[in-house]
This record gives structure tokens, sequence and C-alpha cells, in this order.
């Protein structure tokens, strides 16, 4: 029998333009796996109908006969088909409060969900992820925010140039932006207010990776945390820019002092360290925050830090701190909302905790963006439809009428299964207690 996959309309927010499987790959899914590819219009997908249409899918509003369903976003609950396969970015598995509503009516429906977050390797690493696309965005949209701060402060910038990332056609024209500011530093100089002027990037994996891949068209010069002392104690230099990395050496040291700095005991211990991230801070005109947090480690910036910083008698120089990673009220605690594209930044008011949109405003300017790959659609749909694709033939294949022991789907796969036909599978079980 041949298997027919949906691919649905994002609805959650105008922004968002991904989509799941691009049309190349549902051509490949069509001609060599005999997979019918479905497909919901919509007049703000990055991909038309049209291309679509001539990969040989088929353009309906209809997926009630379909057996997947692929998205990238969340569906509603109204939205949810009966006995269903679906696949997309779940949000459930910390129990969020406002996925809950969809989770129930999943189970109700008699649903199987495979959630992209929990599809990884044998060592638990995500191997179907946007966070290189949301690190390149996210940079360009800290980039303009940074010169439109300077430019609110009056002060004349190389940075004033740099649009945020979806006014761009793509990331190609956007790096070639930023390599031109860059050529602006060395060739005209950086205002003597500013030098040395220093980003701040938290963490190495793909969201700082993508970060530092666009900000690294500046051309800047690494320095290393503790040397951020010494680099300003010398001369500034108005025509290089400086780029610091922090790893989690930088950001927490050990309660014990006797007790050395080990990575695998911050992660399975995080009740032995206190943060130390703070000292890096008044060095910073930016921070670039790229990393993975929860409640059990140390923040990197709280809002009593932030008080103490801007309540000192000289102006502090940090002026934006672009949180990619945009947990609210988490390692910045400060970050207290998130925006989207057409408004990303606001002024967090260190003495008050009021938030004001835009660039104006005491205190440092906070982007906030939570769907920020959504900002490089093309790029991002490509690279994620890349990897699903391998993936679509075995899940649309397979017999979901066997115990769920049985399911015959990749491991990788198969460990994304949060639900199966209306039950929470044995690793996630532990969300009934969010459904109550």
């Amino acid at each position: 029998m041949t298997k027919r996959v949906g691919i649905r309309r994002e609805n959650k927010s105008v922004w968002e333009r991904r989509t799941p499987i691009v049309p190349q790959h549902a051509r490949e899914l069509i001609e060599e796996h005999g997979i019918e590819i479905v497909v919901q219009p919509s007049d703000i997908r990055v991909f038309g109908a049209e291309e679509y249409r001539t990969a040989g899918a088929q353009v309906r509003e209809e997926l009630a006969d379909c057996d997947v369903i692929v998205a990238i976003k969340e569906v509603p609950p109204h939205r949810i088909l009966a006995d269903k396969t679906y696949i997309f970015f779940a949000h459930v598995i910390k129990g969020q409060p406002h996925n809950m509503p969809m989770l129930r009516q999943l189970l109700a429906q008699r649903c199987t969900l495979i959630d992209y977050e929990k599809v990884t390797d044998e060592h638990g690493r995500r191997l179907i992820f946007f966070g290189r696309h949301a690190g390149q965005a996210g940079m360009l949209d800290t980039l303009w925010a940074l010169g439109q701060r300077l430019d609110w402060e009056g002060m004349a910038n190389p940075f004033s140039a740099i649009r945020v990332a979806h006014e761009y056609p793509d990331l190609a024209t956007a790096k070639r932006a930023v390599h031109q500011a860059g050529e602006r530093i060395h060739t005209d100089g950086l205002p003597a207010a500013l030098t040395p002027l220093v980003f701040g990037f938290t963490g190495y994996g793909n969201v700082s990776q993508g970060a530092q891949d666009v900000f690294d068209e500046l051309a800047p010069v690494t320095v290393e945390p503790d040397d951020l002392s010494r680099l300003f104690a010398a001369p500034p230099d108005p025509y290089t820019l400086y780029k610091v990395v922090f790893k989690e050496e930088h950001m927490v040291e050990p309660t014990d002092p006797a007790h050395p700095f080990a990575l695998q005991d911050y992660y399975q211990h995080p009740e032995r360290y206190r943060a130390s991230f703070f000292r890096y801070v008044p060095y910073l005109t930016v921070l670039v925050n790229g990393i993975y947090w929860d409640a059990r480690y140390p923040r990197l910036i709280t809002r009593a830090q932030l008080s103490k910083l801007f309540a000192g008698p000289e102006r502090p120089r940090l002026r934006v701190v672009g949180d990619i990673s945009c947990d609210i009220e988490g390692s910045i605690e400060f970050t207290v909302r998130s925006t989207e594209p057409g408004n990303p930044v606001y002024v967090y008011n260190p003495f008050t905790g009021e938030t004001t949109d835009g660039v104006a405003g005491e205190g440092p300017v906070v982007l906030a963006v939570d769907i920020l790959p959504s900002e490089l659609p093309r790029e991002a749909s490509i690279y994620f439809s890349q990897v699903l694709r391998s993936y679509i033939p075995a899940i649309a294949h397979a017999d979901y009428t066997v115990p769920f022991e049985q399911l015959a789907l990749p491991p990788e796969i198969k460990r994304a299964v949060i639900a199966y036909r209306g039950e929470l599978t044995p690793d996630y079980r532990y969300i009934r207690q969010y459904l109550s």
C-alpha cells in the first residue's frame, strides 16, 4: 500500500516560513521511495506551492488521508486528526503547561507523536535541529541591535548598515554586509568610547558556532577570558574588534576551593559549583548567549548583578545581550520575555525591572527572539530537510499496529516517540504528572 506523508501549514506565527521537507527532497521521497507527499497550501512558506507541484507533490488543504503528518512547530489541539503519526517540535518533555492541552488531545485521538527534540544518537546528542541557523540569525540581529543602540546614543558606528536577518534575501548576502562592516572597522576605526570593543560568546555548540560563523566576517582577534584585564590595560586599538569564547570553567567554580573544576562532575553535580561568570561582564560591550540551561545550574547574570553593574559611578560598557538561547528568566535572568522578528528587542531597566520595546532607555538591549531560525527560512529548511528525509521512509512504512516494543523504527527515531497510539511510551510516562 502506498504511504502518504502530509506537510502541514505552519500557523503558530506569521513569521514561521520554514518547512520540514523542501521540494527537492519531496521529489526524492516520491521517486525513490514511492511515498506520496501532500502539502497544505501556505501564503508564507518560503517554498511556493508551484515548487512542490513541480516536484510531484499534491497541494491541497485536506490531510485526513495522510498516514504521517510532519510540521515544524506545535499543532493546535483542534487541528489534530485521529490515529495519525505526527512529527514536530512538541515542547512537552518538561511538562510545559501551554502544550499540555495539545498533548491531551493527541492522546485522546490515539495519535503517535515523534518529537524532533528527542531524536538523538546513543550518546544523547541531538540529530535534527536548527541550532546553527538560530546562531546565525541571532548574530545578525544582535549586530543590528548594537548599531541601533549606538545610533540612539549619537555615536556613529559601522554596525548601522547591518539589517535584521529576515530583511536579507539569503545568508550569503547578509554575511557580505557584515564583512563590509568589518572592512570599515579596519579602515576607519571605531569610536574611542567603544574601544576595546569585546563581544563575548557563551558556549561552543551549534548555536555559538553559528553566531561565530557570522561574527567572524568582521575579522576579529580572539582573546582568552583571563586575558581581558591585560587587554584593557594596554593602549586601545580602534582598528581591532575582539572575540572571547567562554566555556563552562569560565562560568562556574567549585564551591570547595580544594575541589578542581571537572566538566562531567559539573554536569552531574551542579550543586557543587557556584556562578563565577559575572567577573567578565564589565569587559563586554556585547554578550551573545548560546548555552543550554535549566534550573539545576547557576545563572550567568542575575537581575541583582545587573543592577549592581549599572549602579556604579561609570556607565557600563554592556550595550546588548543577544540571548539566542532565550530561556525566559534563565541563564540571563533579565530575559523576562521573548520577542518576535518584527519587534526583536527591548531595553531592560535594571532598577525597575521594566522593559521597553526598542533600543532607547537605561539598561542593556535584550534580543530574545524565540524563533530565530525562521529568519533564515530557506537555508534552515534545506538543512533540516536534508537530515529528516533519511528517516521519512522508515517512519512512513512502519507498522503502527504492533505493540510499541515491536515497533520497527531506527533507534534514534524510536527514542523520540513520546506517545504511541494514544499512550505515553515508557521513557515519557513521567509526563502524566503534568497532564492533570
